[in-house]
């Protein structure tokens, strides 16, 4: 897949700054799908260290809160203001599980590479997230998956770099569909695996992060075959 707009940023501020497989290429594989325009309220939620919040604020001119619960909003705050986006992103320290907005708020929620983490149980979407955005508002998010639901009987591949806690937030389409399903506030307009997995695992491995490091023996070994990458796109419905 290209990735124009991603490629455009700088090397290695990127290749320091991600936390997994690379965020930028992730969030603009995610947003060909939706409508941001200038002066929209996003939500970045998750926002690890800011690529997304800053490809979000650069790419659309969105005003973008730029949520995490573990980077600080200081160490947020220096990036965006050497990034000259000062003004544009909002960073936050908060817990996902409790966020400190108002309900109908937000035009769009972006999370990249972390909803996996906290958005599992059934009743979470309409409890937690979907009243922050206005009807007819959209919401985005990109993670790590399987393609198959393999927990009982985990590859040898697989097991080089991670136990099996490791891989328990790891799940199918098919199991998240049915999760999400049973939203009473969102539309599910597309769930799929995305074309970005190759390249934005390449980047991540290659970047030289010790977590990185670590994912390599895994992946060199073929762990890949078992995983993908998940888009998930839908709407605001209702109250």
């Amino acid at each position: 897949m290209n990735f124009p707009r991603s490629t455009q940023y700088d090397e290695l501020f990127v290749r320091e700054t991600m936390m997994g497989p690379n965020p930028l290429k992730l969030v603009e594989e995610l947003t060909c799908g939706i409508d941001l325009k200038p002066g929209m309220k996003v939500l970045d939620l998750g926002c690890g260290k800011g690529l997304t919040s800053i490809f979000l604020a650069k790419e659309f001119g969105a005003t973008v809160y730029a949520v995490d619960l573990w980077i600080t909003a200081t160490e947020n705050y220096e990036r965006f203001k050497a990034a000259g986006l000062e003004g544009r992103i909002i960073p936050i320290h908060a817990n996902a599980e409790d966020l400190p907005f108002a309900h109908d708020y937000f035009d769009a929620v972006i999370s990249v590479d972390s909803y996996h983490y906290f958005g599992r149980e059934a009743g979470f979407m309409d409890a937690k997230l979907a009243p922050f955005v206005k009807k007819g508002g959209r919401i985005a998010l990109a993670f790590p998956g399987f393609k198959e639901e393999i927990h009982e009987n985990l590859p040898d591949e697989i097991l080089l770099s991670w136990t099996a806690e490791d891989m328990e937030t790891l799940h199918s389409c098919g199991w998240w569909q049915n999760i999400l399903a049973q939203s009473e506030m969102i539309r599910i307009d597309a769930l799929r695996e995305m074309e970005g997995f190759d390249e934005c695992w390449s980047d991540w491995l290659n970047c030289g992060n010790e977590y990185a490091i670590n994912d390599r023996p895994a992946m060199e070994a073929g762990a890949g075959k078992y995983m993908n990458l998940i888009a998930v796109l839908a709407t605001r419905t209702a109250d």
